[in-house]
């Protein structure tokens, strides 16, 4: 599984920095931390206003915020695993 985060500007001030470690961390509770290429990425083109956009293999997902990153996590990451 690959997961890009995108850095670009946008989602940088939107906290993709925060969503890196929050990524880092829960990938490592879950024992995944070496079946996941975990990069970053510049812009995708799909800003959001409320969030950060992440690629997992071939899904974007728009929006990704703190407050939502275990939903986003459990659906994407743990239901591709």
């Amino acid at each position: 599984m690959i997961i890009q985060i995108c850095i670009g500007s946008a989602c940088h001030l939107k906290g993709s920095h925060e969503l890196v470690e929050l990524l880092r961390t829960a990938l490592k509770e879950n024992n995944l931390d070496h079946e996941v290429a975990l990069a970053g990425s510049f812009c995708m083109g799909k800003c959001n206003p409320n969030g950060v956009t992440v690629q997992v293999d071939d899904t974007i997902v728009t929006g990704v915020t703190r407050e939502g990153f275990r939903d986003f996590f459990n659906e994407y990451i743990l239901g591709k695993a």
